[in-house]
This record gives structure tokens, sequence and C-alpha cells, in this order.
């Protein structure tokens, strides 16, 4: 009869921060998760919310969005395979500060928050993870915010494209007007302009929500220099950890 350890890492192996960890750490923090789907568009937090769970996807992106008057929002980062929502438990947070929705449907492992926190304290190679995760979250938050107030939104939006082509590996994927209108702070109109203007220089095809990067060496020259400062700090996060 099999073990069930190789069948439980195949379940949460997708998750390259979890992949960052040595093995001996990596068994324990697989123990404390559980697989679970998240759909298109499900809110899994609010501002001021209570943090309960912290997720780990796989395949699916959460889009981090800070939130003004209730209404107005912009996306200050974007969660995929290669992070986590939910990484500032560790640091004593009990409440969240943005609003998480899911971008893109998929699969994720999931764990309680109190796990994470007990986890976190008896783990220097998790105390490493999260805290190399947490200074590139706040990478993506700074840069966005310089994008934001001076950068044209055609950089920007082939800026955000980029990004999520990194997370998804892949030159293909549905994002609608209303949702980049919601991630980049603006009026569909101006998501529109902005799409057809990239498109008419050959670098995507946008139709119906539906996204094809043609040209990433193009689209990457028409973003600005945010994608590559975010892309380099992810990178970063992603070594693997090194107990002295």
């Amino acid at each position: 009869m099999k073990s069930a350890a190789p069948r439980r890492i195949a379940e949460h192996n997708a998750n390259l921060l979890l992949s960052a960890l040595p093995p001996e750490e990596l068994a324990h923090v697989l123990s404390l998760l559980d697989p679970v789907r998240v759909e298109a568009g499900e809110v899994l937090s609010e501002p001021g919310d209570p943090i309960r769970h912290v997720y780990f996807p796989h395949d699916c992106l959460i889009s981090l969005q800070a939130v003004a008057e209730g209404r107005m929002t912009l996306e200050v980062g974007l969660v995929g395979r290669e992070g986590m929502l939910g990484a500032t438990v560790a640091l004593g947070h009990e409440t969240t500060q943005v609003r998480a929705v899911v971008q893109r449907a998929g699969s994720a492992s999931r764990m309680e928050s109190d796990a994470l926190r007990e986890a976190f304290a008896g783990s220097p190679a998790l105390q490493r993870v999260l805290a190399r995760y947490t200074d590139t979250l706040l990478v993506q938050a700074i840069q966005i915010a310089v994008c934001s107030r001076f950068h044209v939104l055609e950089a920007r939006l082939a800026r955000s494209l980029l990004v999520t082509r990194d997370r998804l590996q892949s030159d293909k994927f549905h994002l609608t007007h209303e949702f980049l209108a919601h991630a980049l702070g603006v009026r569909r109109v101006g998501v529109t302009k902005a799409a057809s203007a990239l498109q008419q220089q050959g670098l995507i095809i946008y139709s119906r929500g539906n996204i094809e990067i043609l040209d990433p060496d193009g689209l990457a020259a028409a973003a600005c220099t945010c994608y590559e400062i975010v892309k380099e700090a992810g990178e970063v996060a992603l070594e693997p950890v090194l107990l002295v």
C-alpha cells in the first residue's frame, strides 16, 4: 500500500512559495493544509475582515485591491502560484487591509490562520520565506502606487498584462474590461482605449475579455520599468531557503 505522503505533496506542490521550503519544513506545513477551489469573482476578504484562513494558490490568481470610499479600487498586488494570500498573519495582523478577489478560478491550498502563526513561530525556514515574500508584496504595492501616479494608462495596462502572464505562465487568459478597470483604478472606456492602442501595435489581441499576448518583448518595451522591478523582486522571493 502506498504512503499518503506522496499524494499529499502532489496536492500542494504546485505552489512555488511552498516548494522553496526545505523537505522537513515542507512536510510539517503540508500536514496543515487542505485543498480548495476558488471561483472567478469570489471575494475572499474585504478590508477590516478577520483573517481566518490563508491561501497558497496553485493555478488560480487573486487580485489584491485597495478600496476607497467603499467603491473606488486600485490593484496593489497580484497573487498566483508564486505566493500566498494572508502572509501578514505571520507578522501579527488579525484583519485584512485589502479586498482579495479571485481573478482566475482554480485550486489552492488553505490553512487556518492560527496554524500558520504556530508553524511560523517554530520554523526558521518559513520565517525566511514569508519575510522575503512580504517584502515582495511591499515592492509591488510601492511600484504600483508610483506607476498609477506617473505613468500613462497604456504602459500601466502593459505592465498588468505582463505580470498576469508571468503568474499564469501563459500568453492567453481572460480578463474583462470591468475587472481591468477596477484593477487599474480607471473607467472602462480608458481600458478600451489603452487595449486598442496595444492591439494596433500588434502586441496583443483583445476580444470579449479574451487576451492573447502576441509579442511579449514588444509589450515589455511598451510597459514602464515598474514591471521589471516587480519581476526581479518576485524572483528573489522564490529562491530556495538556505539555513546556516
